[in-house]
């Protein structure tokens, strides 16, 4: 399966989930809501940090997410390989097999980007 479809498939399971669990699903968008704007940290930087813990704690649908959004929040594919980097630092050999994860990611999202 591809990045993208794995980003799919994440908010697809979250639809899902919605319907079964509105009052957790529903608490954790709002959770989301409250945490994913401008404040003291920037959006884009909040969504590098989620990448970050993402690779680091080895989920690949959160890494296949989070370099997405990084993308749509301004991130650069620069700033992206950085957070692998500090991931790596603080996760070992582990967090160098969801880096490269990570990093397949950012490569098929920015050519999807590069086409629209």
């Amino acid at each position: 399966m591809g990045h993208t479809e794995g980003y799919n498939k994440v908010y697809a399971g979250m639809g899902a989930l919605s319907k079964e669990l509105p009052g957790v699903m529903g608490g954790f968008v709002q959770m989301h809501k409250a945490v994913a704007h401008d404040g003291a940290l920037t959006a884009k930087n909040k969504e590098l940090i989620t990448l970050g813990i993402a690779i680091a704690v080895r989920c690949a649908g959160c890494i296949d997410c989070h370099v997405q959004d990084s993308l749509k929040a301004g991130a650069t594919p620069e700033e992206i390989k950085e957070v692998i980097g500090v991931a790596i630092l603080m996760g070992g050999g582990p967090s160098v097999v969801y880096g490269n994860e990570a990093l397949e990611a950012l490569n098929e999202f920015t050519r999807e980007l590069a086409t629209v």
